[in-house]
């Protein structure tokens, strides 16, 4: 979810930016990046890894000799190419002169997610799978929790060392933990930041307050850490048994979830649909990200936000490819910038810091109290969660996002922020209304449960990252917007007229 990149988003018409150029052509991406990695380095052992990326959570630090080969516990990062995680798991692996396995733990349910998410996730896998099967290295894909996945595999196959990637997330974070419980103790258990340009834990020791706080932070590390990836390559070293074949129909068979919220047609799985987004962001819109990305009726957006989240493309190989191929849109290039990283960044740092990150307790001292101050405050309307979820409330333009966001499995970065005060104002309580907004994010946003979801929720409705405004009724201090502001920012009657939102009388 976008934060509003103006000083006050229902304030008057701000400058306006303008597009730089026109569109470009570049050649195909996915050859590009192979050749780029090439001529990197040969492998990972001839490049400068930086070893900050990495952080030892088990007592062994070494893999003991005669072991059987080394695991990429692949979770949240879910490519093979551009992957400090599987990056790490190979120089192991080589190293030690061992076979390279790569292990996906499929839980059956996994908080609001629908068959939209499983199947965007496991399509991912499918080229995952094959890619790994081309580079000589064995995919399994294991099902139920990894704390009784992992450790079986590890002992079972007498697996000298486990990689893992890291997410500041409480599931994941827990799976990890009992991971670590469960292996055998002389087993190391390394644990990769593949997600974040700079390491979360090089970044800052404590959650900070804003982005203000955390620039300096995260750009004055680029230098370190902004670089080029090696390849990936051609396992040297077979395992001495293969991988179990994978029913992919099957196995979507299993999935324990809700089949009402289907995958949507315009973004297509896996690391190369992503890398195709990234082109076209950059041929097209780039240009025009700039002075555009706040207007839901022009596509102006890079709509990468689903294969972040699953991990499917790395945001490091987006920086540098817009970095390299945006030269004439330096304004677009340091917008993209400040979102994909300083803001993604300061996300995983809020919720890694702060264990309240998707409840109010979480929320500034100062916010606390204003909220509290106002919860008995007037609501004009209060609609229910099934009211908002069917978008039949009295907002046009609010049931329109909404009905993007159901039918697409994406809304507009601005109207996020509108969307989530909105349901503040209509909500009993701000709980309800901060409980509300994750539910139906999760539910249907295809970048759902993320990090950058959990702070825009808390950024709309209880100020995170923000700072005290003009206090009025329901909201306090919080950051108002209203469809008056929006109108001076967009059409919009276009917007409502593309998705359909009417007017429901109370």
């Amino acid at each position: 979810m976008k934060k509003a990149s103006s000083s006050k988003a229902d304030g008057p018409a701000e400058k306006k930016a303008k597009v730089e150029g026109g569109p470009i052509k570049v050649d195909d991406f996915v050859e590009k990046f192979k050749t780029t990695r090439k001529e990197t380095a040969k492998s990972i052992l001839d490049f400068d890894f930086k070893k900050k990326r990495v952080r030892i959570l088990s007592d062994a630090k070494e893999v003991d000799e005669n072991k059987k080969g080394v695991v990429y516990w692949m979770s949240r990062d879910a490519r093979v190419q551009d992957n400090w995680a599987f990056l790490f798991a190979q120089k192991l692996a080589l190293k030690n002169e061992l076979p390279l396995h790569v292990c996906f733990s499929l839980v059956p349910k996994f908080l609001d997610a629908t068959i939209r998410h499983y199947k965007f996730m496991l399509k991912g896998l499918e080229e995952v799978a094959k890619e790994c099967e081309s580079l000589n290295i064995n995919f399994h894909m294991l099902t139920g929790l990894a704390k009784d996945t992992i450790p079986k595999f590890v002992k079972t196959h007498d697996i000298g060392a486990v990689v893992c990637d890291f997410s500041p997330l409480r599931v994941p974070m827990k799976w990890v933990e009992d991971v670590h419980k469960s292996l055998p103790a002389e087993v190391p258990l390394c644990q990769v930041d593949a997600h974040n340009i700079v390491p979360l834990w090089v970044t800052s020791e404590k959650q900070e307050y804003a982005a203000r706080t955390i620039r300096n932070k995260v750009n004055g590390n680029l230098g370190t850490y902004l670089t080029q990836f090696p390849p990936v390559i051609k396992h040297p070293h077979k395992a001495s048994f293969k991988a179990n074949p994978i029913d992919w129909v099957k196995l979507l068979d299993t999935i324990e979830v809700d089949r009402s919220v289907d995958e949507v047609d315009w973004a297509t799985p896996g690391y190369t649909g992503g890398v195709g987004m990234l082109q076209s962001f950059v041929e097209k819109r780039l240009r025009k990200f700039n002075a555009k990305r706040n207007d839901p009726t022009d596509d102006a957006l890079s709509n990468l936000s689903p294969w972040f989240h699953f991990g499917q493309i790395s945001v490091q190989r987006c920086i540098l490819a817009v970095k390299k191929y945006g030269k004439g849109f330096s304004e677009g290039v340091a917008a993209f910038c400040e979102e994909s990283i300083v803001r993604r960044e300061l996300s995983d740092n809020f919720c890694y810091y702060n264990k309240n990150y998707d409840n109010l307790k979480g929320a500034y001292d100062w916010a606390q109290k204003t909220l509290n101050d106002h919860r008995k405050d007037k609501r004009t309307y209060v609609y229910s969660r099934e009211q908002l979820e069917q978008a039949r409330t009295h907002d046009d333009l609010w049931n329109s996002a909404q009905i993007q966001m159901v039918k697409e499995g994406k809304m507009h970065g601005f109207l996020r922020m509108y969307w989530a005060k909105k349901i503040l104002e209509w909500t009993k309580t701000p709980e309800e209304a901060l409980e509300t907004a994750i539910y139906l994010n999760d539910r249907y946003q295809l970048d759902g449960r993320d990090p950058n979801g959990y702070v825009g929720c808390m950024w709309s409705i209880a100020g995170i990252h923000d700072q005290g405004w003009r206090e009025r009724e329901v909201f306090g201090k919080i950051r108002y917007m209203n469809y008056e502001g929006c109108k001076r920012k967009f059409d919009v009657a276009a917007f409502v007229a593309r998705y359909g939102g009417k007017v429901y009388k109370k």
